[in-house]
């Protein structure tokens, strides 16, 4: 008994062309490539958003309906030293519609600013919620 030293060859087209190899080596690198590269963006673009969205940030503790025409509400605001800016406030009337809507400015002084505003309203108010707040630009 002899035993076979010659060494078994894959059958002819059956596991693909070496080309075909070679093009799914670079499509996967492109990819890849691609995928970090869009991660990448990703990344900054939210980063520059939670930037931008905390170098001001609002709320409004306590609020009273005075009048049909008039919603007083306490504006608390947090920023850093020296940024201005304004913030927006709406009243919704008992059917959810918006009576009253309005940017009240917020000085560039101090690391914070709490101040009671007065909301006109086109009818009676339920409701005063802060929309957000913008630094000056």
């Amino acid at each position: 008994m002899t035993a076979d030293t010659t060494t078994a060859k894959l059958p002819e087209g059956r596991y693909g062309k070496s080309a075909d190899r070679e093009a799914d080596r670079r499509l996967k690198v492109v990819g890849a490539v691609c995928g970090v590269l869009g991660l990448g963006v990703v990344a900054w673009l939210g980063g520059s958003y939670l930037l931008r969205e905390t170098a001001i940030n609002g709320s409004v503790p306590t609020f009273q309906v005075v009048s049909d025409s008039e919603v007083q509400l306490h504006l608390s605001v947090s920023k850093g030293d020296g940024t201005a800016g304004s913030c927006t406030v709406r009243s919704q009337g008992s059917d959810g519609s918006v009576v009253g809507l309005a940017d009240f400015p917020v000085p560039a002084a101090g690391s914070s600013y709490d101040t009671v505003v007065s909301l006109r309203t086109t009818a009676r108010g339920t409701t005063a919620e802060l929309l957000g707040c913008t630094p000056a630009k």
